[in-house]
């Protein structure tokens, strides 16, 4: 019998050799109390959280809390059945209604996870005889959606614009053309030339996707992404959004002007043959998009605290994943997979935990340390995280 298993041999066997050193686990951590956006109790001690994602710190927020245990009670715990099914309650509905509104478009659809969203709509609108054009540092749930779609896969250099309008060149006149772009990247943390390469999409006929999973709540002036801060959105034919980010619940959405986007509610298989989410999450979820429309403050403050740990990472010697800060992301690059492991553990023995990124999900092969800010992070909290790098650093051998 070949054993299925054999293909995992190499991580298996970097994984064996990395905990006989003696390293606690980096990608098995287990909250046991969290006590805010910012901190929990983890193996045991108070932790500040630097990689969450909760960019916007609204997963403690009172309004969203309340309106969860509202829906809770109205409607139970669970859906049992498929959005077409009997799985649409009005909290669907109404987060729908909150999407349409928070991005000011026609259409909104939710799905039980970003993953689903980019999986369900791009291969539903992209198929066999299609082309898709992609960065080639897209997220993993951008190619599968691809790989199921079967449509012929076009990747092009990271953010290089020339290298999109090549490929582009390249492609029948008249084939169908999709082109999937992400705001922010979700391992440097860097920001994608939207503007230039929506315009080059749409001069070639191409329809146009943007991922703002890490950008909605934050960036742009009301918080609806890269696009609208690049000042491109009206040309954008789909967003991609999640809720597990700045929104700080869990699920997917997609949100459009297409005048034929309802019928994907029929035709999209993640979202037919899936069960729809509590409405407790889409209560929370409601209450939680209504409230970043006014969100304008928090982002303010959570640009500060960017701005604040990027340079302070970079004067105490730490090789960073991007010049200047572009989002909430700050990566601390690794020598290699071994000594990033011992950072990582060092800053958990600090009280500090991080998420230790190894390839494949990294670009050319990188290890790092991937820090994500939260609105609630305070100044102060800023400058103790410093001090935690520093000694952690030192200790290790980065700095």
């Amino acid at each position: 019998m070949t054993d299925l298993f054999s293909k995992f041999d190499t991580l298996i066997e970097q994984r064996r050799a990395l905990l006989e050193t003696g390293l606690t686990d980096p990608f098995n951590l287990v909250m046991e109390k969290v006590l805010s956006p910012t901190v929990a109790i983890c193996n045991g001690r108070e932790t500040i959280l630097l990689g969450t994602y909760n960019y916007m710190g609204m997963t403690f927020d009172a309004d969203v809390i309340a309106a969860g245990k509202q829906a809770f009670d109205d409607f139970g715990a669970g859906t049992t059945g498929s959005r077409v099914l009997n799985g649409t309650f009005d909290p669907h509905k109404d987060v729908e209604a909150a999407l349409r509104e928070f991005y000011d478009m026609d259409h909104a659809m939710v799905f039980s996870t970003g993953y689903q969203a980019n999986l369900g709509i791009i291969s539903t609108i992209a198929g066999k005889g299609d082309y898709i054009i992609l960065d080639i540092d897209s997220h993993a749930s951008i190619y599968d959606g691809c790989k199921m779609g079967d449509a012929e896969i076009v990747p092009f250099r990271h953010n290089d614009i020339e290298a999109l309008e090549k490929r582009l060149k390249r492609l029948p006149a008249d084939a169908g053309k999709l082109v999937v772009l992400e705001g922010v990247y979700s391992m440097l943390g860097d920001v994608a030339p939207l503007k230039e390469m929506v315009r080059i999409s749409k001069e070639a006929g191409a329809m146009v996707l943007v991922d703002e999973a890490h950008s909605m709540g934050f960036i742009g002036q009301h918080g609806r992404g890269v696009a609208e801060e690049q000042g491109c959105i009206d040309d954008v034919d789909f967003i991609i959004g999640t809720f597990s980010k700045s929104v700080g619940t869990v699920g997917g959405f997609c949100v459009s002007n297409h005048p034929k986007f309802e019928i994907l509610r029929l035709v999209c298989r993640p979202y037919v043959f899936t069960a729809a989410l509590p409405p407790s999450v889409m209560a929370s979820s409601a209450a939680s998009v209504r409230k970043l429309m006014h969100g304008g403050n928090k982002r303010a403050h959570l640009w500060e605290n960017s701005k604040t740990l990027h340079k302070g990472l970079r004067d105490l010697g730490f090789r960073l994943g991007t010049d200047e800060p572009q989002s909430a992301i700050i990566a601390v690059i690794m020598p290699d997979l071994e000594r990033g492991a011992m950072m990582w553990e060092a800053l958990l023995n600090e009280g500090l935990y991080v998420n230790l990124a190894r390839p494949p999900a990294t670009p050319a092969g990188m290890t790092l340390l991937r820090c994500s800010l939260c609105a609630e992070h305070s100044a102060e909290q800023v400058q103790d995280i410093l001090g935690r790098f520093a000694r952690a650093g030192k200790a290790v051998g980065i700095i």
